[in-house]
């Protein structure tokens, strides 16, 4: 596929699974053309000016209302909430898991007053930068997700466990252990049982490699949270997309890869 058959298929599949959201009598893109530059956004992997001279330059066709690059990133951290739309629904068993992503050297730590990361491990050595830690169903679609500093015990992601009580029986390693207890429908994963649970290991480092999560430089974290939400609907859109294109591919196979930026 070139390039602007994946924008076309990305809108046609946003599109599909959008509620009827009505544009704004003064907004210039339709909800479905601005969550379909987000996850443009999310899958490039590139800061917003780079991202937005590639959009206007060569795509701009595409997107006949698209407003200024500020305008857009405005609009863009505004509407990420439309991106729980395109989160899929919880499975009998879902899989829990945390990823780490560098986003500095730990010798820079500090040196900004708007530094997003916290110096954690990370296998074994220190690193600065956040945990992102996804939900995924038996399909590998992401069901719920959330991030937080490197320096915070896997843990603290546990209410997205509680949150789906009584819908869901969901596997995690030891590292989601509470002392305080733990909820009712997490079933703790010894080293070398339910090996299913690497599922969320492999996807959060397909992502982390095609779209280039290392390299994220936002410096407010209500934009960093804009872009991870963008990020969780590119992986299910691209995701369907994969499947539609590969129908007998095997239906618990996961690829993103061609459609890489």
């Amino acid at each position: 596929m070139t390039t602007e058959e994946i924008i076309i298929a990305i809108f046609i599949e946003v599109d599909d699974k959008l509620p009827d959201l009505k544009k704004h009598s003064q907004a210039k893109l339709y909800p479905s053309e601005l969550v379909t530059i987000g996850i443009l956004f999310a899958l490039k992997g590139v800061g917003t000016r780079a991202f937005y001279r590639w959009l206007h330059r060569d795509y701009r066709e595409l997107f006949a209302g698209l407003p200024e690059r500020t305008r857009l990133q405005r609009l863009i951290k505004k509407h990420q909430d439309w991106c729980q739309y395109l989160l899929a629904t919880p499975s009998f068993f879902t899989v829990i898991d945390s990823y780490p992503i560098e986003l500095i050297f730990p010798i820079r730590e500090g040196r900004s007053g708007a530094q997003v990361g916290k110096k954690g491990k990370d296998k074994g050595r220190w690193s600065v930068g956040i945990k992102l830690c996804w939900l995924l169903n038996d399909k590998g679609q992401v069901v719920s997700w959330d991030w937080n500093t490197l320096n915070t015990p896997d843990q603290s992601f546990n209410p997205l466990v509680e949150a789906l009580e009584g819908q869901t029986i969901v596997l995690s390693d030891l590292g989601f252990r509470d002392q305080d207890g733990i909820p009712d429908n997490l079933k703790l994963c010894p080293k070398g049982t339910w090996n299913e649970r690497m599922v969320v290991e492999t996807a959060l480092s397909m992502v982390t490699t095609v779209c280039h999560l290392k390299k994220i430089t936002h410096r407010l974290e209500v934009y960093l949270q804009a872009r991870l939400a963008f990020l969780c609907a590119m992986f299910n859109v691209l995701l369907g997309l994969f499947h539609k294109l590969h129908p007998d591919a095997d239906p618990f196979q996961m690829s993103i890869a061609e459609f890489s930026m």
